[in-house]
């Protein structure tokens, strides 16, 4: 590990903060529905949701979202890619959809996911909420919420590590091993 950026309570702070601005942006909740992308977008969006629920007494609908037969580097990632499940248990058509990531990096697994958004009907508008920004962008993307903007270089890794899916609560920044390619969104999981 090279560095920590966040901490349980850090976490925990910055999705309180992105309620609170979500809210503020939307004018509240009505019209308004959550979808996490696989894998750590979904836990992320449901503490969201949770946190908005508190503040406004209606909690938003949470989706999940599946990209595997979206991206762009699909015949480089896997032979055999493992599809996860979509569920968006709500209407998209004209809804007001924030879209949730742990990372954003190049911003091709937004687009990815954009599209796999677009396919389920089409929305009011979509907004992006992501809990790490780490720069480097190779599309126009710019999330609209952020938790917490940390400068790396392509030799780093941004690991988002959470309670529901790894055990742990925490966000660090790893060495990338010598040899391994440069992905997307990078997770070490």
């Amino acid at each position: 590990m090279k560095a920590q950026i966040l901490d349980e309570d850090g976490i925990r702070r910055a999705l309180v903060r992105m309620a609170h601005e979500i809210i503020e942006r939307n004018r509240g909740v009505a019209g308004l529905g959550l979808v996490g992308v696989h894998t750590r977008g979904i836990p992320l969006a449901q503490r969201l949701a949770r946190e908005i629920g508190r503040i406004e007494g209606i909690t938003p609908p949470v989706g999940t979202l599946d990209i595997t037969l979206y991206r762009d580097d699909l015949s480089t990632i896997a032979r055999h890619p493992v599809v996860k499940e979509t569920k968006v248990p709500f209407a998209v058509e004209g809804c007001r959809i924030v879209l949730v990531d742990d990372v954003i990096y190049t911003g091709r697994t937004v687009r990815a996911a954009l599209d796999a958004l677009i396919d389920l009907g089409r929305p009011r508008a979509i907004q992006l909420a992501v809990l790490i920004d780490r720069g480097h962008r190779e599309l126009p993307i710019r999330p609209d919420y952020v938790g917490k903007n940390v400068p790396t270089s392509h030799r780093e890794i941004v690991s988002v590590r959470l309670w529901e899916t790894d055990g742990e609560e925490r966000v660090v920044i790893l060495e990338r091993p010598p040899g391994r390619e440069r992905g997307d969104e990078d997770r070490s999981s």
